[in-house]
């Protein structure tokens, strides 16, 4: 089974009145200079293919001079199918549609999932561990509803005795139904994440090894809960992990009341990486940091792959730039020829006739 994006079409959307791209069931590659939109193009594939954009634009953000209505509509084909995904801003709303229908985001994602790469990705391993649980999240996210909705509750969960925590009058007894209600939906969250993270370290440590010569890599979870028991078992983890919940949210009570903030649970907790056995964040060369996160990518691909039964569309915005030659070769290599792939460039003395002979090569503005 393959599904493959064919056709964009754009309509007063960021900063084009209008564009259509066709796109090859290889490699795509958007050649030109900077603002000349390429990046505008990688947004709308991501939007029609996740529901979300990596720019975290608000809807106004997204129409054309910020006045009027814009539209962007993605045409899938494969397994014997063709959809429509489209989205459209009007009176500052957003809206989706699936083959003319109108749905939510959730409606035009798992279809045809996007794994997006761009240069601030390259800070993954170095920055703040909300990066790393959002990168975790947002591909889970893609892959299965259930996920979706987990990560959905148990925000607003958090955000919500939050808020009663903020509160002068909160006390641990007003605590209590909300400690219930987060230690279910933060235990259910926490094996769904476990079981994601366990796809992908596998398929890292593979890639790490390979771009670096079979120096050792790894990624871990870290949770606020403690050391996590060794069990496949999902039931029997979830079990623990709301017990522990539990009891922590009551240790801590009395600090989170003065703080104003929950203290325990999936949104505190840390996601790992390492080389050679010691921590990336602090002791990994900016060239180790960048490869894990190329890796970290190779993997999303392969996981996406392994779970749904089709390749993902993978979107790098101008991340060759960033990279050295090694690596881009290496990365590249390890993609494959078997991924639909659109590449945005200001310089296409990037890539090797090889790949360009083989690529669809859209010029958009000056020769590179």
């Amino acid at each position: 089974m393959a599904m493959f994006a064919r056709d964009l079409s754009v309509a007063r959307y960021r900063s084009f009145d209008s564009y259509r791209l066709e796109l090859s069931d290889g490699v795509t590659v958007l050649a030109g200079p900077n603002a000349a939109g390429k990046t505008n193009l990688i947004e709308a594939l991501q939007l029609l293919t996740s529901g979300a954009s990596f720019r975290h634009s608000t809807a106004v953000e997204l129409v054309h001079d910020g006045t009027g209505l814009c539209k962007a509509e993605l045409r899938l084909e494969g397994d014997g199918r063709v959809l429509d995904m489209g989205l459209c801003v009007e009176d500052g709303k957003r809206s989706f549609s699936r083959n003319g229908k109108r749905c939510a985001a959730s409606g035009v994602r798992g279809v045809l999932p996007s794994v997006l790469f761009c240069p601030d990705h390259l800070d993954m391993v170095k920055r703040g561990a909300s990066v790393r649980r959002a990168a975790l999240d947002d591909f889970g996210v893609q892959l299965s509803a259930r996920y979706a909705d987990l990560a959905s509750a148990y925000g607003r969960c958090v955000t919500q005795r939050n808020a009663l925590l903020k509160e002068t009058w909160c006390c641990r007894e007003m605590l209590g139904a909300w400690n219930e209600s987060i230690a279910r939906a933060g235990s259910a969250l926490l094996v769904h994440r476990l079981a994601l993270l366990d796809r992908l370290s596998a398929h890292v440590r593979n890639a790490y090894g390979l771009v670096a010569s079979g120096e050792e890599a790894d990624v871990a979870y870290a949770s606020t809960l403690g050391e996590l028991p060794q069990t496949d078992d999902r039931e029997e983890l979830r079990g623990w992990a709301y017990e522990h919940m539990l009891a922590a949210l009551d240790e801590r009570a009395d600090e989170e009341i003065r703080r104003g903030v929950t203290l325990v649970g999936p949104h505190r907790d840390e996601i790992e990486f390492s080389v050679a056995g010691r921590s990336a964040r602090s002791f990994a060369s900016q060239g180790q940091q960048r490869t894990l996160v190329l890796a970290w990518k190779v993997a999303e691909v392969a996981v996406a792959r392994d779970i749904l039964g089709t390749a993902p569309l993978l979107l790098l915005d101008d991340v060759m730039s960033e990279l050295d030659g090694d690596r881009r070769a290496a990365f590249l290599q390890l993609i494959g020829d078997d991924i639909q792939t659109v590449i945005t460039t200001t310089n296409l003395g990037y890539f090797t006739d090889e790949l360009l002979d083989r690529a669809k090569v859209v010029s958009m503005g000056e020769a590179c």
